[in-house]
């Protein structure tokens, strides 16, 4: 069944002809139509007191996860034909900003099961594996997960230790994965495991593996700094038989799998980031405006006012490079690198709204009644995962070296 969101952007396309992003000057009616859809349902479901809750309360916001399912945010880019909204790979950032903007956890679980889990099966499975795993995940009644790291590796990506052995007419999988968005709450996975350590990265390969198969289980949730509303746990492999069926792609593709994915990933995040980014900046500038002191607004003081200038500044350009990176996924160029800046820049453009907030509220920032403190915890793990600030660095300068070598 269409999403609202695309019933409507139908209409739209009927009667604006989408001019290309060439110097993402300004954005197609499309998109601006879509950004206020996302902003206004953030506004009306997300901020204020129900992302409190999700915080407090460690819960998954699984009513409000439907609902992004229903305007069809939980499948931005998946074609009209699998079920989802059809959209391309800018529309899915904004998405992710405006939603990130009211609730990072929900933003979190929208861009796991986006860019993680529906993103490789859309470029990777087969027929019959987009039928049973991708349309049923469209909607938001249910959620997928992407595991890749391990408790022995993070940043590095290619030194899988859990093992895939080929017996017969199957797999079996022994390992354990951590640190996995989404795990507790989702219906299969995209797993990541050896199945020839003789060929190191170039002998990992990827399965999707639903939940409740036998010798399959999951770790205790982790309790987090931020996004709390999300789940986060291991997965426990022990001697789990999958058909062979489950192998996604073919075998020995898994490294190549997991590197796309995540170029692709680290949009969304950058999208979340830049939510938290602005949802400070926002609270900040209110704050300032209504705050008096020596008789008049604070915003009126040169400190505060270049405190504001500069967490601006930040969102600003990191917004643009995050929708360069966007335009150039969508127009099918290499954007590797364009993706490790946005991710980068908005990362670390949230980790400095979120603590100039707290800076300009002062003792307020830090009590738990305004939504600031939240933004700080929220913005930590956004120079964390789907690659480390360090790992962006080294992404980014090997591009431009060999840029510069050709």
């Amino acid at each position: 069944m269409q999403s609202v969101i695309g019933r409507s952007l139908q209409i739209v396309r009927q009667s604006v002809h989408l001019r290309q992003i060439a110097s993402i000057a300004a954005l197609p009616d499309t998109h601006q139509m879509l950004q206020k859809t996302c902003r206004d349902f953030a506004n009306s479901e997300l901020v204020g007191a129900n992302a409190a809750r999700f915080d407090r309360e460690h819960l998954y916001p699984a009513q409000q996860i439907k609902q992004m399912g229903e305007l069809g945010l939980m499948a931005v880019s998946v074609p009209e034909e699998l079920g989802g909204t059809g959209l391309d790979y800018l529309a899915y950032a904004i998405a992710m900003e405006e939603i990130s903007r009211g609730c990072a956890s929900a933003g979190v679980i929208m861009s796991v099961n986006n860019s993680l889990y529906l993103g490789p099966l859309q470029s990777f499975a087969n027929d019959a594996q987009k039928a049973e795993y991708i349309t049923p995940f469209v909607s938001g009644e249910r959620v997928g997960c992407f595991a890749l790291s391990e408790p022995g590796n993070g940043s590095d990506a290619g030194a899988a230790s859990t093992v895939a052995t080929e017996k017969g007419d199957h797999y079996v999988l022994n390992g354990t994965k951590a640190w996995i968005t989404n795990a507790f709450e989702a219906e299969a996975s995209i797993v990541f495991a050896t199945t020839n350590k003789q060929l190191k990265h170039k002998g990992i390969s990827a399965f999707i593996v639903p939940k409740g198969i036998k010798g399959f289980s999951l770790g205790k949730k982790e309790d987090k700094l931020g996004i709390r509303g999300s789940s986060t746990c291991q997965l426990i492999f022990e001697d789990c038989e999958i058909p062979k069926e489950s192998l996604l792609g073919t075998a020995g593709l898994g490294f190549k799998i997991a590197m796309k994915t995540l170029d692709a990933g680290r949009i969304g995040i950058a999208g979340q980031a830049l939510g938290i980014a602005q949802a400070s900046l926002e609270v900040a500038v209110d704050y300032a405006q209504k705050r008096q002191s020596f008789g008049k607004p604070i915003s009126k003081l040169q400190a505060i006012q270049q405190k504001i200038a500069d967490m601006s500044l930040a969102v600003e350009s990191a917004r643009l490079l995050t929708w360069r990176a966007a335009w150039l996924k969508d127009q099918k160029m290499s954007y590797t690198k364009e993706a490790a800046m946005a991710k980068l820049a908005a990362s670390e453009a949230a980790t400095l709204c979120a603590h100039q907030c707290i800076q300009i509220l002062g003792g307020m920032g830090y009590v738990t009644d305004m939504s600031a403190e939240r933004h700080y915890r929220d913005a930590r793990i956004t120079e964390i995962y789907e690659g480390t600030s360090e790992i962006q660095r080294l992404v980014i300068a090997g591009s431009i070296l060999k840029e510069y070598a050709s």
